[in-house]
């Protein structure tokens, strides 16, 4: 892997997080402070996590064409995406790409062959 792609996948895997915090946050804090007291967070919160969707998308525009990913792998991640939880699925699935990736190139750098 090449580390403009390298680079990409972790810019992806910064903004997956943010943006399920973000999303957590607007759902639980936003929804329940709004319904619970007269402090409405819905507005800035939901301000920021717009903000980082558009950024997810971006990011995850920028590995497709970097990683060439086939389309089926960038609609999932574009389903975690819309999943309150979901970014966490995607940081996790490109972080074991990226160790099983180190791994391939350490053995190719220790001239370990496939049997």
């Amino acid at each position: 892997m090449d580390v403009k792609t390298a680079a990409a996948l972790r810019r992806l895997r910064i903004v997956s997080i943010a943006e399920a915090v973000s999303f957590l946050a607007l759902l639980i804090f936003g929804t329940l402070l709004s319904r619970l007291t007269d402090i409405n967070l819905v507005m800035p919160l939901g301000m920021i996590h717009g903000v980082l969707f558009i950024l997810y998308l971006l990011f995850l525009a920028d590995v497709w064409s970097k990683a060439k990913w086939p389309l089926g792998r960038v609609v999932l991640f574009f389903v975690f995406s819309v999943l309150p939880t979901g970014g966490f699925f995607g940081d996790r699935k490109i972080r074991r790409e990226e160790e099983a990736g180190a791994i391939a190139a350490r053995a190719r750098r220790e001239g370990v062959v496939n049997a």
